[in-house]
């Protein structure tokens, strides 16, 4: 349902919210499926209808719940980019140790403008300054790469070359090439701290174009820390839909269910496309993404709203 044009649909929404607070079954039925945009129309709806804030109700009700999966999925869900991903980067560098791989995937978000805000949201609802939070000594591999990422986003527009492009995958083939050990970690990161996104999956493009196999498989037989790191990293930007599907893959076929990464990765998943991700699990696994979860997660309301984030015509 379009709210824009039809304000009486969203009214109707937020009462049928406000009305199954204790009904989680209800509760998550009502939001699971909605749009980001209907998302937020929602919590401004709300706001205007019970003068209450309907994201710091869910916060509230996870802290007094902290056990309870379901509030803290819908709270999350129901978090506008920046706010999720603040929280989201807060939690991972508050870590003893840095929890990386979520870094990684807000750091290389779709939206070029997303770390801009994700970092200001940061700052002001932290008071802290996100780079120097995941900031490390020694240093970590990942670290310098995310610093390159936080370089790129700063100055680079998403518009990309194919000149550029097709340079870049010849530097990156010659610092490679004839070594079985590490790649030339100077030129990599200058690489990507001069590239946005979009640019760099472009080079990535022209480097399996022009010689043939993919640049991330050149990586896997060297044993260093860094292109270790960097291949994670390329994944991520490279194939995001691919890269999700392996996170989902780990996460629940682990002898218990991870659900932090599991609810993180649904929630990233909406800005790659569930379809695509699904599809990419199914080819991999031969197995339908909601039958995995079904077989692993217990009847609840969790499961069912889980099953219905990635099974609903969810987009931006």
């Amino acid at each position: 349902m379009d709210f824009n044009s039809n304000s009486t649909e969203c009214e109707k929404s937020c009462r049928e919210i406000h009305g199954s607070w204790n009904e989680l079954s209800r509760l998550g039925a009502a939001l699971a499926h909605r749009t980001r945009s209907e998302r937020r129309q929602i919590k401004d709806m709300y706001q205007i209808l019970f003068c209450d804030d309907l994201v710091e109700r869910l916060h509230g009700a996870h802290m007094s719940n902290p056990k309870n999966e379901m509030f803290k999925m819908l709270y999350i869900w129901m978090l506008d980019p920046a706010e999720r991903d603040a929280m989201l980067a807060r939690d991972a560098a508050a870590e003893s140790l840095i929890d990386y791989q979520t870094l990684l995937e807000i750091y290389t978000r779709k939206k070029s403008d997303q770390l801009f805000f994700t970092k200001q949201t940061y700052l002001a609802k932290y008071k802290r300054n996100l780079d120097k939070d995941i900031s490390s000594e020694p240093s970590h591999p990942f670290q310098r790469i995310l610093a390159a990422l936080a370089t790129s986003r700063q100055s680079h527009q998403d518009n990309t070359s194919h000149h550029i492009a097709k340079c870049d995958a010849k530097r990156l083939h010659e610092v490679g090439k004839g070594s079985t050990g590490g790649v030339d970690e100077s030129v990599i990161l200058e690489i990507i701290s001069k590239r946005s996104i979009p640019q760099l999956r472009l080079a990535l493009t022209s480097y399996k174009h022009i010689y043939g196999c993919e640049y991330i498989k050149t990586l896997k037989g060297r044993c260093g820390e860094f292109e270790q790191s960097l291949r994670l990293a390329l994944k991520c930007i490279y194939t995001p839909a691919k890269y999700y599907s392996k996170t989902f893959h780990t996460c629940i076929e682990g002898r218990t269910v991870d659900k932090n990464t599991l609810s993180r990765v649904i929630i990233g998943s909406e800005d790659v496309g569930m379809g695509e991700v699904k599809q990419h699990y199914e080819k991999k696994y031969g197995k339908k993404l909601k039958d995995v979860i079904c077989d692993r997660i217990p009847v609840g309301d969790y499961r069912d709203f889980i099953v219905a984030l990635i099974t609903g015509p969810v987009s931006a």
